[in-house]
């Protein structure tokens, strides 16, 4: 049933959450109680100063009889219709639920929000304990301190012929190690419970300058001229107060000196225009506009109407760019999903590949993947180039088939028979 086509159903739940009765309310708007039960049931159209009066005596704007729930509020049913495997009828009632039970849609769509924040949640944690150098060093330490305490309490336990001295000394050394212990448990709990953003060992070089330009929302209109410097780069640099460390601070600087080059190459303008007219194929961009494929990509990437997320990896296969996108996630640390169109473009330089994709375990959102990779290094004798593989997200049109799932990281990918699988997921082999 169409949204317009519930103005009556709207009616009858407000009416029943304001605790009146369908004779009450037709009495107090001058109608019979037949006919209104009539509109309740949406055997008649309501408009005019009828659908005011009703309004009035409800104490709601007659556009919230009319248009029901917002729009964001039955995509949200729609996605979680979708990810709950709902098909046919039951699917297409996303606006009539709405409608009618807006306190429970409003309810069922916050718990599709908050499992999707922690499902990202879990994501990044799991990605944290895995590969984070620092926690990987303290686990070290804290067992073995606790092997050597076990160990030196075993030999005072079984063997019963210790001399005095001997006794005293393994007594020490598991005081000692006690101490040691204590200390590293107490650093690792300070260092978990360090707060979002501090100044400390938790925050890589790679998460400030993602923090830097998710701050600037990707947008450097000083570097879009075609004429900026290496002194504009480097006044942005150095008074960023996010780039703390001087590793981030030199990240940044090559991602806004490629910014700088790809706007000297295809500005943003002459961009927007080709899309209006050609849409948003990057081959055809490409080839209209005259300019090279993995610049059209970054540059997508940089058009917010677009809500594109952009990913790039050197030649090793290490992420050294991301821009993140709602329903895609890429791990801070570590390897990704080596089934991901990136890494394919690594196989042959100057080839474009596309493929629409979805993320097992999320709102499972589909994304129209293209990724190519290009030489950054000049030819040399006996040296192999430096390659480089970009890949742009753009969000799949309404329509699109049904697109190829995939993780982010074995970890955290619950798909089984993978032949792409490096190790066993916690999701269904337990932690």
């Amino acid at each position: 049933m169409a949204r317009e086509g519930l103005t009556g159903s709207r009616i009858r739940e407000r009416r029943v959450m304001a605790g009146l009765k369908q004779a009450d309310l037709a009495r107090d708007i001058g109608i019979s109680a037949s006919y209104l039960n009539l509109i309740e049931h949406n055997r008649r159209r309501i408009g005019g100063k009828l659908l005011l009066n009703i309004a009035s005596v409800l104490g709601v704007e007659p556009q919230t009889l009319t248009e029901g729930a917002e729009a964001a509020l039955i995509a949200a049913l729609r996605e979680a219709a979708d990810e709950a495997g709902l098909t046919g009828l039951e699917a297409s009632r996303a606006d009539e639920f709405a409608g009618r039970f807006p306190g429970w849609a409003d309810v069922l769509a916050g718990t599709r929000r908050r499992v999707a924040s922690l499902e990202q949640t879990v994501e990044a944690l799991t990605d944290r304990l895995a590969h984070d150098p620092h926690l990987a060093a303290s686990m070290h330490e804290l067992l073995s301190t606790a092997a050597a305490i076990r160990s030196t309490a075993a030999i005072l336990a079984e063997t019963k012929s210790l001399q005095p001295e001997w006794r005293e000394r393994f007594h020490a050394n598991i005081n000692e190690d006690s101490h040691r212990l204590s200390d590293s448990a107490q650093a690792l709990v300070s260092y978990l419970d360090a707060e979002t953003g501090a100044a400390d060992a938790a925050s890589s070089p790679q998460e400030e300058v993602e923090a830097f330009l998710s701050k600037h929302d990707f947008s450097f209109g000083s570097l879009e001229t075609g004429s900026a410097t290496e002194a504009t780069i480097a006044e942005i640099v150095e008074t960023a107060e996010m780039l703390r460390s001087q590793a981030a601070k030199y990240i940044a600087r090559g991602v806004l000196q490629q910014w700088a080059r790809d706007a000297a190459v295809l500005s943003l303008k002459d961009l927007r225009k080709e899309i209006e007219t050609a849409g948003t194929d990057p081959l055809t961009l490409a080839r209209n506009l005259h300019k090279p494929v993995v610049v059209v990509l970054r540059r997508m990437a940089a058009l917010p109407e677009l809500g594109a997320g952009l990913v790039v990896c050197d030649r090793s296969g290490t992420v050294i760019f991301r821009k993140s996108v709602e329903g895609f996630t890429v791990p801070r640390h570590g390897a990704c999903c080596p089934l991901w169109p990136l890494f394919g473009a690594l196989a042959q330089t100057g080839m474009v590949v596309t493929e629409t994709v979805m993320q097992l375990g999320r709102a499972q959102a589909q994304f129209e993947c293209f990724a190519t990779s290009e030489t950054q290094s000049a030819p040399s004798y006996n040296a192999l180039p430096l390659v480089q593989a970009v890949m742009v997200l753009l969000p799949a049109p309404a329509g699109a088939g049904q697109g190829r799932s995939m993780g982010s990281t074995c970890r955290v990918c619950p798909q089984e028979g993978c032949s792409a699988r490096r190790e066993p997921s916690i999701l269904s082999s337990g932690v």
